[in-house]
């Protein structure tokens, strides 16, 4: 079974990393890290690993601070603009679906051809029960529109105001 870990694997790894390795450490050291399979291990691919750090750090371009801080102040503005606009999105997709709501009851109730197809199709369907139903529902909505508009205001209106109220955090 070959071991997981090596009591003198941090020296090696400190001395390697510390450009110490092979010739400023103890020859004890270097004597075990040529029987040790982990310490070879390390011995050899460390050195691979610092080359190409070097060469990472010598490629490396670095903004200008100034850059960076426009950068980070543009971002904030842009986060900023988006978040102020999800309340008046979210009002207008309301009330997109109202003013569609409305124009298809208004059409619903002024359209004669619409009204006797879909007589006939709830005829077919369900027979005089269904029409009947449709037709008190009507009824009931017409003796109640200034509740049933209240009440779609209401529905609609508390969670828009929930959502601006909770968006400002």
């Amino acid at each position: 079974m070959t071991p997981i870990e090596c009591e003198f694997e941090q020296d090696v790894l400190t001395a390697v990393l510390q450009g110490r390795w092979p010739e400023r450490v103890d020859a004890a050291l270097r004597e075990h890290a040529a029987q040790c399979e982990i310490c070879s291990d390390i011995v050899a691919v460390v050195p691979a690993f610092e080359g190409a750090y070097e060469e990472l750090v010598a490629d490396a371009a670095v903004p200008d601070a100034s850059r960076v801080w426009r950068l980070a102040q543009i971002r904030a503005r842009c986060e900023a603009v988006e978040a102020a606009g999800r309340p008046i999105t979210a009002a207008q997709v309301m009330a997109l679906a109202c003013a569609v709501g409305l124009l298809g009851a208004c059409f619903g109730a002024t359209s004669t051809w619409f009204q006797s197809a879909f007589n006939r199709v709830a005829a077919s369907v369900g027979g005089f029960e269904m029409a009947a139903l449709v037709a008190s529902a009507i009824k009931v909505l017409v003796e109640h529109g200034p509740f049933v508009l209240g009440l779609a205001a209401a529905v609609l209106l508390v969670p828009t105001l929930f959502y601006v109220a909770l968006g400002r955090d």
